[in-house]
């Protein structure tokens, strides 16, 4: 398993995202990815999964220490009077005294950036998260961001081969930041997709396994696909004995001229 060293931060490149699933099967999706070699898990407050996922955690025959487990602080938990008490009620489900990873999981119009930062700054301090970032931040909130001086690690975000994410991306790496992959396979729109799945005959692999070790190639980038069957969690993890030559990884760049955004809610801030 790829693991990708940033800022004092050891983190396995590969994890499991728990986005829909509800608490059950968060739980019975954690424990199985834990057995199947998964140790990096991602959940949110707003997923109300968090309880799930925990109890897994908690059960699963793996030291608490050798799983990066990430939760997200939701938008409407911003302001300065909500945003403790909501990352000491994650804690709380998650049953753990502390967070790899604490995201701000959208930015909110009505909450400065420098606000909310330094709330997050507060979490980290108080041992409630040991590194913190963002998501769905584009580069013009980065720049806020930055400029309060917080060490973020990652900026979670959208990123497959079917969007353009150049911009934020060379953003990211120019800064030292990750780029964490949500919906890395466009939530199941990369199936078909020719060019991938030529690519992936050759292998012997699906398309969604070359976009995710195309993902995996890229310098400091994370993925987090999220799945609810078993075979799927299995195959997903199976990427590592394969890879893209230099060819291949120009052919499926060439795809990001689609420009195909799966994530897009009305509250979503400007894209680059």
């Amino acid at each position: 398993m790829k693991e990708i060293k940033i800022k004092g931060a050891t983190i396995p490149a590969l994890g499991l995202g728990t986005f829909q699933l509800e608490n059950e099967a968060a739980y019975e999706m954690t424990k199985a990815a834990l057995a199947e070699r998964y140790r990096h898990i991602d959940t949110a407050q707003i997923y109300g999964n968090e309880e799930g996922v925990g109890r897994a955690i908690q059960e699963a025959p793996v030291a608490r220490e050798d799983v990066f487990l990430t939760t997200k602080v939701f938008r409407e938990n911003l302001y300065k009077k909500s945003f403790m008490p909501s990352v000491e009620e994650s804690l709380n489900k998650l049953k753990t005294d502390y967070v790899d990873l604490l995201l701000i999981h959208w930015p909110n119009a009505n909450v400065p950036v420098e606000e909310y930062m330094k709330e997050l700054m507060t979490a980290q301090e108080k041992g409630y998260a040991r590194y913190i970032g963002v998501s769905n931040h584009p580069t013009h909130l980065l720049d806020k961001v930055l400029a309060t001086g917080a060490p973020i690690i990652t900026n979670q975000v959208e990123y497959h081969p079917l969007i353009n994410q150049e911009k934020l991306l060379k953003y990211l790496q120019e800064h030292h930041i990750t780029l964490t992959a949500y919906s890395p396979i466009a939530q199941g729109k990369v199936m078909g997709q020719e060019t991938l799945k030529k690519i992936g005959e050759k292998y012997g692999k699906n398309e969604v396994q070359v976009s995710l070790r195309w993902l995996m190639q890229q310098d400091e980038v994370l993925a987090i696909p999220r799945t609810s069957k078993l075979d799927h969690l299995k195959s997903n993890i199976n990427i590592f004995d394969f890879e893209l030559t230099p060819e291949e990884v120009q052919q499926i760049d060439r795809l990001k001229a689609e420009n195909t955004r799966v994530v897009n809610p009305p509250f979503a801030p400007q894209w680059d």
